[in-house]
């Protein structure tokens, strides 16, 4: 009974304040019809409108800690019946030590009337209903209106379609995966789907269908295990007494700024153990700051690094014994190299999420043709350090005794950052995870964190004496040691095109391993050529650069062949697809064949409970396989410009969008982003 207490509290608060505030309504309504007419019989879609005033919010079916749910009481001719209430997904709305679930700005909530089998056709009913709401912002004030809305009896007519489409596109749908929760010192909803894993939702929100039952104010922490989502949340004192189904909704948000609501009935059961990415909930700034700095101590130590760190020691033992000032430079060149490379990787990350990019820490290793690079300049900086050619930037230079320069330096600390990339060391995930929440300008901090921290371990040997004297000493050993480290580079590469034959296949391997064939002629011949006479080093120079030309071709190979990596992973609906192309598109619908398309993303949430939910049914199969449906998967998990042409010239910025052509039509049928079986069934069938 608290929460009626301090309802009771705001609500006698509420009558001085609310006088001092104006006498505006806070919220206008209206019902709105989907359509103008109904069949005797059939049924009608009525809105029940709410535009709330901003600063101030209505409540859902379930208020919170505290609050009142808006009501709908209908007075209706005789023979007609009212459906319940259909509520959208609600938002948190924390207001002091409480925690709200409710709505702001504009709302429809709708309810589904039925008209009687004898309504006459051609009369006019008036539906009318007393509406009443609890509207709150410091204060709460009770609002109610007496609303009505004529409605013919006949034929429909179209009305609000593309309005009640999008009040419907936030109503929950029924969950394509099995849910399940385990209650202990916290309460854990576990959502089975590989799917999600894969999609990695952006954020995931549960709403309780009874008071009590989760601790609203508490975070609720999103967590990943080898089989789907876990949201971890706090219990609240009414759940240890229910039991059974917990019911509710969950509203998982994609990385484009959709949702998408699922309904919740989950029963207690095994919740395997996962992840979790406590992000700004757990850390303060200070705290991820130093997170970050000793994350990126520990990174020297990850094996991706290791082997250019090897090659930075064994630049700075060439300078024990000898002038520390040159050490002290390149030293610090090498921190400069490191700490901008981290930063200006930050600042990359930060722009792509923020123009709606699912990528995370590691993100530049996801496209192969930057593995492929990476796999080759792994080769080169082996091939520099077996003495296949002489760079001095690499360590080597033309004596044991020679120093790489501050330039050779500082392209060491950038070559260490970019290897290390792929790498997360103790620390880092809580600082990233905190990093990436924030405003650019501290996430930027954290990311110059990292870098100092990764950085500070040669520097220091770098301007301290005493630990400049604890190096070795020049000499024969290290030579013996650069060639050694060669080996490492090798094995970094063959690790990298190892990585680029699960992202692209053969072929993509093929054209990796022949750019090194021709890079690695190119290095023999410009190293032989320096002991040429000057005509001869002209044409080494020459016969080098059209080697790495080669190279860089096979390299682009990459880009012009077929992607590989998302194909299995995006259609999870168990048709026979092909990839979307306005040329393939035409050519099908040129020899009759009935076509649908799938415009999809791995990250778009409301695509993967439409592929589970509509598309993956045994009587959709059965209706594609009898019509001979082809079936286009419209991949935007990358930007792709024909697709993004295809959704413009549906009136859409993002997907999901589902497109049926049948034999013959001049425009397709466009279904709703909402997808069912029966409307694809009715689309294909018609």
């Amino acid at each position: 009974m608290k929460w009626l207490t301090a309802l009771f509290l705001l609500l006698v608060a509420a009558a001085p304040a609310a006088a001092q505030i104006d006498d505006r309504a806070k919220v206008h309504v209206r019902l709105v019809a989907e359509s103008d007419a109904v069949e005797p019989g059939g049924t009608i879609t009525i809105a029940f409108e709410q535009i709330i005033r901003p600063g101030w919010h209505t409540y859902w079916l379930n208020p919170g800690d505290v609050g009142q749910p808006t009501t709908l009481t209908w007075n209706l001719p005789y023979g007609w019946r009212a459906g319940e209430l259909q509520w959208p997904a609600p938002m948190r709305l924390p207001v002091g030590p409480f925690m709200d679930y409710g709505y702001e700005g504009k709302v429809w909530i709708l309810t589904q009337l039925s008209a009687p089998r004898d309504a006459r056709p051609g009369d006019t009913v008036t539906l009318t209903a007393k509406a009443a709401w609890l509207v709150c912002k410091e204060v709460c004030i009770p609002e109610d209106a007496t609303l009505s809305v004529p409605v013919q009896i006949g034929p429909e007519s179209v009305g609000h379609a593309a309005e009640f489409a999008a009040a419907r596109a936030r109503m929950p749908v029924p969950s394509p995966w099995l849910m399940r929760y385990r209650l202990a010192s916290s309460l854990d909803l576990y959502v089975a789907a590989k799917s999600l894993v894969y999609a990695h939702p952006q954020s995931a929100q549960f709403f309780p269908l009874e008071s009590g039952l989760v601790k609203g104010p508490s975070p609720q922490i999103m967590g990943f295990s080898d089989g789907g989502l876990v949201l971890r949340m706090t219990p609240g004192k009414a759940i240890a007494k229910k039991g059974g189904v917990l019911a509710g909704v969950l509203v998982l948000g994609s990385s484009d700024g959709s949702t998408q609501a699922l309904a919740v009935d989950a029963l207690p059961g095994a919740v395997p153990n996962a992840g979790f990415d406590t992000g700004e909930s757990s850390i303060g700034f200070l705290l991820a700051l130093l997170f970050a700095v000793v994350g990126g101590l520990i990174l020297n130590l990850m094996p991706c690094v290791l082997p250019v760190l090897a090659m930075k020691a064994f630049a700075l033992s060439s300078h024990a014994g000898r002038d520390r000032s040159e050490a002290v430079r390149e030293s610090v060149a090498y921190g400069i190299g490191a700490i901008l490379s981290f930063v200006a990787l930050g600042a990359l990350l930060i722009a792509l999420r923020a123009s709606g990019q699912a990528i995370g820490w590691g993100f530049q290793l996801q496209e192969p043709m930057i593995v492929a690079g990476f796999a080759l300049l792994m080769f080169g900086v082996g091939l520099n350090l077996s003495g296949v050619f002489e760079i001095a930037s690499f360590g080597g230079g033309d004596s044991l005794t020679r120093s790489g320069g501050e330039a050779g330096s500082f392209f060491t600390g950038v070559l260490a950052v970019a290897v290390a990339a792929p790498c997360t060391a103790p620390f880092m995930a809580a600082a990233l995870g905190f990093a990436l929440t924030q405003p650019a300008i501290i996430s930027l901090a954290v990311f110059l964190a990292l870098g100092v921290g990764f950085a500070a371990p040669f520097v220091l040997i770098g301007i301290s004496p005493a630990l400049m004297r604890a190096l070795p000493k020049p000499g024969a050993w290290m030579l013996i040691f650069k060639q050694a480290l060669a080996f490492a580079m090798y094995g970094t590469a063959a690790w990298l095109v190892w990585v680029l034959a699960q992202q692209a296949g053969a072929n993509a391997v093929a054209a990796a391993l022949a750019a090194m064939v021709a890079a690695g002629f190119g290095a023999w011949i410009w190293g032989i050529s320096r002991n040429f006479s000057p005509r001869g080093r002209g044409v080494g120079a020459l016969v080098t650069l059209i080697a790495i030309m080669v190279a860089l071709s096979c390299l682009a190979f990459l880009k012009t062949s077929p992607a590989q990596a998302n194909s299995g992973a995006m259609n999870v609906t168990g048709f026979a697809s092909e990839s979307y192309s306005a040329e393939r598109l035409a050519s099908l619908r040129a020899a009759g064949r009935p076509v649908f398309i799938n415009a999809t993303a791995a990250w778009c949430i409301t695509c993967l409970v439409n592929d589970e939910a509509a598309l993956s049914s045994a009587r959709v199969h059965a209706a594609f396989r009898e019509k001979n449906v082809a079936y286009l998967v419209a991949d935007w998990t990358k930007r792709d410009p024909a697709i993004t042409k295809l959704l413009a010239e549906h009136g859409r910025s993002g997907v999901p969008l589902y497109l049926y052509y049948a034999p013959g039509a001049v425009e397709p049928k466009v279904l709703p982003q909402i997808l069912t079986e029966g409307e694809v069934l009715a689309a294909v069938e018609r």
